[in-house]
């Protein structure tokens, strides 16, 4: 039996934050490292074509039918002049693009040069038009845009209920996916995903008005978190970026940063071998504790000097509004500050959040979701549906996370029942030794060197069969929390209770959900029997705990910031799927594991090639971002932090930024380029129709490497 690989625990801060910082020279530490040869760097032409308002990110790119272009104002500083002052879905009014593969179709737009030019949204060619705003009236008056409600229909907002909000209802409008309802593109509707918790996705009404322009028809608009579809599947928690599926439906994201088990490079092997979570234990595991969000400050009070950065815990935010959304009653919202009184009746299960959903009829009132449970929980930023409608791609955000591949056994819309869509899901294991310094001796630039990728399988499953398993847990509240970890008896003294627990937690795990022990129990009979010859009670690990699973058996989950990735509509074997990389740093640049490389704090774009089977086996660097360690000017006109890609019918490729103002940099805002591929290398490419890599790393063959067949890399 391999034996399993164990890491220290790094010691550092992982909390991200939904805003911007001041205006001006961007802030943020300077990376003390030698500059990285190669960064910035681009294969072939990237030109900036907008910069969004302060504060806001470039989010949800999309390209109609004709050439225009929308994507969303997400979160943007309330002291911008209006319209940029709040959140909205926009399009840029009097330009389209050719769509012809070729950058000369818009004017290269100048760096913001004033801080008036920083607080609008700008433009090389066309005028930024607002479409709707975060918390416009919608559906007759009975709705605002992006706002969840609870079943009596109450707005759920900081307004009316005391507690944590992942990002201000209504403030964070993100993917944008067009349903056409007529042959010309001209109507139909614009499915927004709304990046909060409780989440949401909203469907407006779209056409096209003779003059080439569009108009929103707010009045029949919905948001589908409200309707009781929605709601019957648990609704939806940072719905983040997704894509339009190959038969033309809305495919949302969960961005369910909460599901670390673990921080960072550790594995739950470590803390079953130490017998202890202490320094290691993730923030999913303080989901129904009362106050989830409170974890952090209760261990910095408990452990002193000895406290550590909980991965994740700052996504609990929102939970306990969740559970307000389901119809749970309200517990002490009269007090200033969340309440660690236990919510009792209602409460949600931690295993039907994280996963990319689909409306498989987008027009019907209301649309009918369903939660593709098969395709594995994560931190979802996109997934990409290959045309074969077999292959998914799969990015999850955030730090030591992984790129996922999933493989139907059949054509995904051919199942008559999506709760019947079976397949296997793949981890990435980076083979090539370029990438690790440790076998190479010298650190190499991300810029000069590409990725090599077997795939692992972690197993099969279908939706319905997943679907039962994450039933086992629903009735589970916070009071089950006290119960299960703490002796004290909480109704009478309930902070000497929840210390209890939460020391019980941090110490043996969990009781209330998969133990640690069922994880590692997994990965023994996995590298003994392999991935379908695991106990019956343990084939659910790989799906519920999907990260976990996969650090456990050795596979690369070391991706900063996995936030794009995209082809364009109905690509074949010989084209590109590219992937966006936010920041190349952390445990892509440290000293463990399989990627120990130099570190590029703005990112990577990666591209790789379909081959004759849909599968993906190495990833080159076409977009090298700047390692923040060059003068401000020097970054202006590099790509800093990408976020989505969207990858345009011509092959040209939308790339949004996510920098937050971050370091290396003359100016603050984000800003979306055009990326034009290099037209000898894509011919090439595309000549060659990819290389079928002898089946090794195929997922689609069932033996997910070229190994020995059953998922070990011994």
């Amino acid at each position: 039996m391999v034996e399993f690989t164990r890491r220290q625990v790094l010691s550092k801060s992982v909390a991200a934050a939904l805003g911007a910082s001041v205006i001006g020279v961007a802030s943020g530490e300077e990376v003390d490292e030698s500059d990285t040869p190669g960064a910035p760097s681009v294969k072939g032409e990237l030109k900036r074509f907008s910069t969004t308002a302060f504060g806001a990110e470039v989010t949800g790119p999309f390209v109609f039918q004709n050439g225009s272009l929308l994507y969303s104002l997400q979160h943007p500083e309330a002291e911008n002049p209006e319209p940029f002052d709040t959140a909205g879905i926009g399009y840029f009014s009097g330009f389209q693009f050719e769509l012809d593969g070729t950058n000369d179709d818009f004017d290269e737009l100048s760096t913001p040069q004033t801080e008036a030019e920083q607080r609008q949204v700008r433009s090389g060619n066309g005028e930024y038009e607002i479409l709707a705003h975060g918390r416009d009236e919608i559906n007759s008056g009975e709705e605002r845009l992006g706002v969840t409600q609870t079943p009596d229909g109450t707005d759920i907002t900081l307004d009316n209920f005391e507690g944590t909000q992942y990002g201000a209802a209504g403030t964070n409008p993100d993917c944008n996916q067009f349903v056409p309802t007529d042959e010309d593109g001209t109507e139909g509707y614009l499915f927004t995903n709304w990046e909060n918790s409780p989440g949401n996705i909203s469907r407006i009404p779209l056409r096209q008005t003779s003059d080439g322009e569009w108009e929103a028809d707010l009045e029949d608009a919905i948001n589908i978190a409200n309707t009781e579809p929605f709601r019957e599947i648990g609704g939806t928690r940072i719905n983040c970026y997704g894509d339009l599926s190959p038969w033309g439906t809305m495919i949302s994201s969960e961005e369910n940063y909460a599901h670390p088990r673990v921080s960072l490079t550790n594995q739950v092997g470590d803390i079953v071998d130490a017998g202890t979570g202490k320094g290691r234990i993730g923030g999913c595991q303080f989901w129904n504790r009362p106050n989830p969000t409170g974890i952090q400050s209760a261990v910095d009070d408990y452990y002193g000097d000895e406290a550590w950065s909980i991965q994740g815990y700052w996504a609990l935010d929102g939970v306990e509004f969740l559970a307000y959304y389901l119809g749970s009653e309200q517990s002490d919202q009269n007090s200033n500050s969340n309440s660690t009184e236990p919510i009792s009746d209602t409460y949600p299960n931690p295993y039907r959040y994280g996963y990319h959903v689909d409306f498989r009829e987008p027009t019907a009132d209301p649309p009918q979701p369903v939660k593709y449970y098969v395709m594995g929980r994560a931190s979802w930023e996109a997934p990409n549906i290959q045309a074969d409608e077999q292959t998914v791609y799969m990015c999850s955000d955030g730090d030591s996370k992984g790129i996922y591949k999933f493989v139907a056994d059949e054509v995904i819309p051919e199942y008559d029942d999506p709760m019947e869509v079976s397949g296997t899901l793949y981890a990435p294991k980076i083979t090539n030794p370029q990438a690790d310094a440790s076998t190479v001796g010298t650190r190499k630039s991300p810029a000069e060197y590409s990725l090599d990728i077997e795939w692992i399988p972690l197993g099969s499953a279908s939706n319905a069969e997943i679907e039962e398993w994450i039933a086992e847990y629903d009735d589970i509240t916070q009071s089950d929390y006290l119960r299960a970890h703490a002796e004290s008896d909480w109704v009478e003294d309930r902070e000497a209770a929840l210390e209890e627990a939460d020391r019980e937690v941090i110490e043996n795990g969990n009781q209330n959900y998969i133990t640690n022990e069922e994880i590692v129990e997994w990965a023994d009979q996995y590298y003994a029997k392999g991935p379908d010859n695991v106990d019956e009670e343990l084939r659910r690990v790989p799906f519920l705990e999907t990260r976990a699973a996969a650090k456990e058996i050795g596979a690369s989950i070391e991706f900063n910031k996995a936030e794009g990735v995209d082809s364009k509509d109905g690509a074949g074997p010989g084209d590109p799927v590219y992937f966006g990389i936010s920041e190349f740093n952390d445990d892509l640049a440290n000293d463990t594991g399989d990627i120990q490389m130099d570190r590029v704090d703005g990112g990577v774009v990666y591209r790789g090639v379909l081959e004759s089977d849909y599968n993906i086996s190495t990833l080159e660097p076409v977009i090298v971002g700047p390692d923040f360690t060059d003068e401000p000017e020097d970054a202006d006109d590099a790509l800093r932090n990408v976020d989505n890609v969207y990858v345009m019918d011509d092959g040209r490729v939308l790339c949004c930024e996510d920098g937050f103002g971050g370091p290396a940099r003359s100016y603050p805002n984000d800003g979306l380029y055009i990326y034009e591929p290099e037209p000898e290398e894509e011919s090439e490419r595309n000549e060659n129709g990819g290389n079928d890599n002898n089946g090794n790393g195929n997922g689609n063959n069932g033996n997910g490497n070229g190994n020995n067949g059953n998922g070990t890399n011994s």
